[in-house]
């Protein structure tokens, strides 16, 4: 009977009967619909093949047509056909349909996000009165969120009388999802307040917004509660607890509740690899995997995913080429999240060939993939690699999203390619991404670190918002590009918008370090300690550059030793400024001090020490530093390495030897390794040797007024004076300009600055030259004659002496002099290396004076007290 049902359904002639009894018709009140073959046959409403028509009997009728539109609907439902099971619902809306039925249509509407549906259906429920209980609820509140309108969710919520488990932590969960932790907990507070009966869903849950809050005591609460209503034991419940206590950075109390758990299942596991790796102990998560692999334990995609992570964080290629082939063997490796998380492991281990090949296999890419390849060049600073990939991006039509382009804005930072960073910076402009922020901070970087100041600006200038990043990021370009007048201005600018915090006190100490700018230092470390900022690593680090640049080298080593915890940074600056103050034996102090607390030296760690030595003349201990590096440490000396050791050489009067080490150098030496043994040829007055080694320097650097000036100070002191006017002719011919000498000295917070030879519009210009013309009569008083070699001129030796008085080192110490308290010692600071006249007029000034005089240059510091300088002519 029923074959025969069927086959008269599919007959031609009975088909067509339906499709004309079931169009809609006023007259005989059937209902719109045109039913397909699937519908037909599927639907038990049609198997019959009997259309639907009013009956005699009213009430039998409504019942029978309620029932059937029930049926269609839920049918339409399971089809996704929500189009037609709307129509229905709407033609319905004085009958009552099942709550089944509005569950279904409201499942179909999230599933489709479609809100406008969702509320027709809800407000069908409204008319009819229909009573919302539990399970229509649920999906009532389920569908709002789902479509993004929690906050109608909640209000359906609110309204019913009768809420079970399933509902309180659907709402508990939700608000987790869009980060509303707090009313996450609040719920969950009122759920024991009514003494809702919680399940293990509800503590997983709740144990995820503390966790994600940081409310460590508030989540030990909560474990304590759990552990009374007997879910100490419940997997689900103790991974949670195993998460949470990870990230409140607690490792030792997840690992207590890991080991206590009698029946762990994968997420324990997982949890464990995931949580040592997220605080930082790589080596105790890998371990934990290396457990599991010794037990057998079935590792699923979330473990190896954790793993690589491990091995990417910690550089453990092989363990993760292991961890790549197991994934293989396990099938993992078509899913795009383990793809990318390989990719990135590569990368981050420097296998940038493995990470390529990877990449290359890929059958899906997505924007992640295309950034964690464009995060691997930038890491190898090949900006050239990144610009590439993203011109391949572009043909494939994947558009950049705004993590992708700060990576390549990066690498170009990092490479310091301004071409492919300004190319970067069209494209920002070309896709209408030059308003972002992140996008902003990340150009001004990028343009900072190419020493393109005026390009930073011009993005800065133009930005709507800025934040303290953007802000830090240009004070901070300004101090390292020898700006540090625009960073104090910048600073000052940024105090009217908003308050500095800690990394910008980092970045705007070194401006005043920079100019020696003492009390603006000290302003700003008053406001550091008031702000509790100096517990900062990088601000305390800063802040003992800053004394030792100011020259208050007991103050630098005092809050050296404040440091708690010091890293390689903090002992690299103590052992530099040593080296700049001529203090090597301290220098040497420190350097095995921190080899004894168990801090490894670096490539600048060593040129800190071998400069050290150099300025302190110390060519056994230098020599001895040399060797440690190579063979103990296994550095490979670089040109600064090899820099210091001439200029050690060169300033001991080793000469020869100096000369002989540069030659048999395994890489080619650069000027600056000829120019410090030219400096040592102006020491020993070696005229020969020094046209030697002048010719190689002006190969290397023919644009470099410095060196030519040197050699005519060489020439000068042998009174050679047609060399010096040839010098000098060299220069003019070459359209160069010598760099004038410039002086500074603060003075109640005010940077004064001098001129060689052009001070006459200084409003105490006479009182100096007065002052210096008095120096000068007593200097020869007492048997001290002006070294007017170095005034660099043949002409008699009074115009000379004249030329001498104007230098501008002698200008600021005498301002000095003139405006600063008695026995305040006077601090001045050159662009140039001091010259030998300025040198000794220093030593007078301190002895006749009774001042301590610090005179910083472009190469050292000299303390003057009494008629002697700490450099002790190393200089």
């Amino acid at each position: 009977m029923a074959k025969a049902a069927a086959n008269l359904c599919f007959s031609p002639l009975t088909l067509n009967q339906n499709r004309k009894e079931n169009f809609f018709s006023s007259q005989n009140g059937c209902f719109i619909h045109k039913p397909s073959l699937k519908t037909t046959f599927f639907s038990p409403i049609f198997r019959s093949c009997i259309p639907i028509r009013i009956s005699a009997t009213p009430t039998r009728t409504i019942d029978h047509q309620v029932t059937d539109y029930n049926a269609k609907i839920l049918h339409f439902c399971q089809l996704g056909d929500l189009e037609n099971a709307m129509e229905l619902v709407c033609m319905c809306q004085k009958s009552e349909l099942e709550t089944k039925t509005y569950s279904s249509v409201l499942q179909l509407c999230a599933g489709l996000k479609s809100l406008t549906d969702g509320k027709k259906v809800h407000s069908i429920i409204k008319s009819n009165s229909v009573g919302v209980d539990e399970a229509l609820g649920l999906k009532l509140v389920s569908f709002y969120a789902t479509c993004g309108d929690l906050k109608e969710g909640r209000r359906v919520f609110d309204t019913m009388e009768k809420k079970n488990v399933y509902l309180w932590n659907f709402m508990v969960s939700e608000y987790a999802k869009i980060g509303d932790f707090k009313e996450s907990i609040c719920l969950f507070k009122i759920m024991v307040e009514k003494g809702i009966e919680v399940n293990s869903y509800t503590f997983s849950c709740v144990l995820k917004c503390f966790a994600a809050l940081g409310s460590l005591k508030e989540g030990e609460c909560v474990h304590g509660y759990l552990l009374k209503l007997g879910f100490g034991s419940c997997n689900s419940v103790v991974n949670s607890l195993i998460a949470f206590y990870f990230k409140g950075k607690r490792p030792e109390s997840a690992s207590e509740l890991f080991d206590k758990l009698c029946d762990r299942d994968v997420i324990s596991w997982n949890s464990m690899i995931s949580g040592y790796v997220s605080n930082g102990l790589t080596e105790r998560g890998l371990g934990i995997y290396k457990q599991m692999m010794y037990l057998g334990i079935d590792v699923d995609l979330a473990t190896i995913i954790s793993v690589l992570v491990g091995c990417a964080n910690s550089g453990t290629l092989s363990l993760g080429k292991a961890v790549h082939s197991l994934a293989i063997k396990s099938s993992f490796e078509r899913r795009i999240n383990f793809s990318n998380t390989l990719l990135d492991m590569y990368s981050k281990c420097g296998d940038l060939d493995g990470a390529l090949r990877v990449f290359e296999k890929m059958g899906e890419r997505n924007v992640v993939s295309w950034t964690s390849m464009i995060a691997g060049y930038t890491r190898d600073g090949w900006s050239d690699g990144a610009i590439i990939l993203l011109k391949q991006m572009e043909k494939e039509g994947v558009k950049l999203d705004v993590v992708a382009i700060t990576s390549i804005l990066h690498a170009c930072a990092r490479s310091g390619s301004l071409d492919n960073g300004k190319d970067v910076h069209d494209y920002i402009k070309a896709n209408n991404m030059a308003s972002n922020l992140f996008v902003c901070n990340a150009l001004m970087d990028m343009y900072a670190k190419c020493g393109s100041m005026e390009g930073a600006n011009s993005v800065f200038s133009t930005m709507v918002v800025k934040d303290i990043i953007s802000w830090n990021t240009m004070i901070g370009g300004y101090s390292k590009n020898c700006l540090p007048n625009e960073a104090l201005k910048t600073f000052a600018a940024m105090l009217k918008e908003l308050k500095p915090d800690g990394r910008t006190m980092a970045c705007i100490l070194p401006a005043c370090a920079s100019l020696s700018a003492l009390e603006r230092g000290k302003e700003i470390h008053g406001y550091i300690l008031r702000n509790g900022y100096s517990s900062d690593r990088h601000v305390a680090n800063a802040l003992v550059d800053l004394y030792i640049k100011c020259g208050v080298l007991g103050l630098a080593r005092l809050l050296f030793d404040m440091i708690p915890s010091k890293d390689l940074v903090s002992w690299t600056v103590m052992i530099a400024g040593y080296g700049m103050h001529g203090y090597g034996n301290e220098a040497i102090a420190t350097f095995n001090e921190m080899r004894d607390v168990g801090i490894e030296p670096d490539e600048v760690s060593f040129i800190s020490i071998l400069y050290a030595c150099s300025h302190s003349g110390l060519l056994e201990q230098g020599w001895r530093f040399f060797y440690i590096m190579k063979n103990d440490f296994n550095i490979e000396p670089k040109l600064e390495h090899y820099a210091c050791m001439v200029d050690l050489l060169s300033r001991t009067g080793n000469l020869s030897k100096a000369y002989k080490f540069i030659e048999t150098l395994p890489i080619a030496p650069d000027a600056t390794i000829w120019g410090a043994l030219l400096c040592g040829c102006r020491i020993y007055h070696d005229i020969e040797l020094a046209e030697k080694v002048a010719e190689r320097v002006f190969e290397l650097e023919p644009e470099n007024t410095g060196y030519y000036v040197l050699l005519a100070n060489i020439y000068a002191e042998a009174e050679k004076w047609e060399e010096v006017k040839r010098m000098r002719e060299k220069i003019g011919k070459k359209g160069l300009r010598k760099n004038p000498g410039c002086s500074w000295i603060e003075i109640k917070g005010k940077v004064n600055l001098f001129v060689s030879g052009n001070n006459s519009s200084h409003p105490h210009s006479k009182k100096i030259e007065s002052l210096l013309k008095k120096m000068r009569r007593k200097m020869k008083e007492e048997g001290y004659f002006p070294k007017t070699k170095y005034a660099l001129i043949n002409a008699d030796e009074m115009q000379k002496e004249m030329t001498l008085c104007g230098h501008s080192e002698k200008l600021a110490m005498a301002f000095g002099l003139l405006t600063l308290p008695p026995r305040k010692t006077i601090r001045v600071t050159k662009n140039l290396r001091v010259c030998g006249d300025c040198h000794e007029m220093a030593k007078f000034m301190s002895k006749e004076t009774r001042r301590e005089i610090v005179l910083r240059d472009s190469n050292r510091f000299h303390h003057f007290k009494d008629g002697y300088c700490s450099c002790r002519g190393f200089w």
